[in-house]
């Protein structure tokens, strides 16, 4: 699709939060948190250009690399909340991009997230096929308080589940969704301190893409103020996930 008239290098999206994404508690479910941020940064993209349905005449796509998400608070069932995004840096195969989510003005969550250009036939990484200079770039404009990192897994842990990837876990790109690893961990946490909201940010690194029956091994470590699960694959670490209470 050719780049939209309406194309601006900050999009601002609303979203009316249904019943369907929240939690018994009432609140924004965390996995949809993350919906809504990757489906306003899929916007951006559509309107920039550059989206699933263009890059796939190139046989590429967009998949997540690492995301770090920071939350003051969760919005409720019928909140509208407007969500901000806009890229720090973009250069071939590579893209870091900033999010935020506001209610009534007040921002509630940040979020900065590191993407990769992916071939969907080779299922390896290369150079965006797209031209993407009409994007300006904010390198300074930071949505976080903190940069994501990579998740030190040295440590003591034990398997807590073990599970096989289905139909239902898979996206358009024919691997198991990203937002479908944060949702087997956090069924494994402290439901208690999920429901009262105690996340004070958590961190993803997603290291190889999982495909339909695999097997695959949840692991956990959990300390004072954090919980890190990992998933492996044949004793291979697939993907991490660092949860931070708050204190």
């Amino acid at each position: 699709m050719p780049i939209s008239p309406n194309f601006t290098s900050v999009l601002s999206k609303d979203w009316e939060i249904n019943f369907t994404q929240c939690a018994p508690n009432g609140y924004l479910k965390y996995t949809e948190l993350c919906n809504l941020l990757q489906m306003t940064a899929a916007a951006h993209s559509e309107v920039g250009g550059i989206s699933f349905t263009d890059m796939q005449e190139f046989h590429q796509a967009w998949v997540l690399s690492r995301m770090r998400v920071e939350v003051s608070s969760l919005p409720k069932w019928r909140d509208v909340v407007t969500i901000k995004t806009w890229i720090n840096s973009l250069e071939n195969s590579r893209s870091i991009r900033a999010l935020e989510m506001y209610v009534n003005g007040k921002k509630i969550v940040g979020s900065e997230t590191f993407w990769a250009v992916f071939n969907t036939q080779l299922r390896r990484p290369e150079a965006l096929a797209l031209p993407y200079e009409h994007f300006e770039l904010f390198p300074e404009n930071k949505a976080t308080r903190e940069t994501f990192s990579k998740i030190n897994l040295n440590h003591e842990k034990e398997m807590v589940f073990e599970k096989t990837v289905r139909l239902s876990d898979l996206d358009i790109v024919n691997h198991a969704n990203n937002v479908k690893y944060l949702e087997w961990c956090l069924d494994l946490a402290d439901e208690a301190k999920l429901l009262n909201q105690e996340i004070e940010s958590f961190e993803m690194n997603f290291m190889k893409e999982l495909s339909l029956k695999d097997e695959v091994v949840i692991h956990e470590n959990t300390a004072q103020n954090t919980s890190i699960f990992s998933i492996t694959k044949e004793d291979k670490t697939c993907f991490a996930l660092q949860l931070n209470w708050k204190n």
